[in-house]
């Protein structure tokens, strides 16, 4: 893969350390509206629009309860966890009256994975401390909104997302305290395969 067909998307410069300076880097900003906003926002600029990127790779913090904490993990299956209208007779994740995207946008098709685990992610606009709205083996705030993004305009996606918490009652004093470990591994075991 080369580095001018791949669009780096994260949430916060502070997931990244200023360790990003060489690739192309879009931050969005927390959560699913910002992500689809920002995401949008440049793949339709017109000072962009020839570059479009051929893959969005995301990378950022996420918390897990089947995932030890310290670890890399590649999303490849994403699901929105806080979609919930089963009182209409939806499923939980399903957005209702939405017929052409599926419940769970699979890239697991996506050729670029050095890490292979093709994990399952859960999004939610809200910071999981708890056991409601814990939907997927990792949970974050971006990466279905941008899956889907990718999705409407036929681009390639994966998410890597480092876990820096166990998604309960520690997880804002675990997400300070290992934020920063995960830029080296993401470094080392990503962005080193990007030529």
């Amino acid at each position: 893969m080369n580095r001018e067909d791949v669009l780096i998307v994260c949430a916060l410069e502070i997931e990244t350390q200023g360790e990003m300076d060489d690739y192309s880097v879009l931050y969005t900003g927390v959560g699913k509206v910002n992500a689809t906003f920002k995401l949008t926002e440049r793949l339709c600029d017109s000072n962009y629009y020839s570059l479009k990127p051929k893959l969005v790779i995301n990378y950022g913090t996420a918390g897990s309860r089947k995932i030890k904490k310290k670890q890399l993990v590649d999303c490849t299956k994403f699901v929105q966890r806080d979609m919930d209208v089963t009182g209409l007779g939806f499923m939980k994740g399903q957005t209702p009256f939405e017929n052409l995207v599926p419940i769970i946008l699979d890239y697991d098709h996506v050729k670029f994975n050095p890490i292979g685990r093709k994990a399952s992610c859960g999004s939610g606009d809200n910071f999981v401390e708890d056991r409601t709205n814990y939907y997927g083996e990792v949970v974050d705030m971006e990466a279905y909104a941008l899956a889907k993004v990718c999705h409407h305009y036929d681009i390639n996606f994966i998410s890597f997302k480092y876990i820096t918490d166990g998604a309960d009652e520690q997880s804002h004093e675990d997400w300070e305290k290992n934020l920063s470990d995960g830029i080296k591994e993401f470094k080392e075991r990503v962005l080193n395969k990007i030529r």
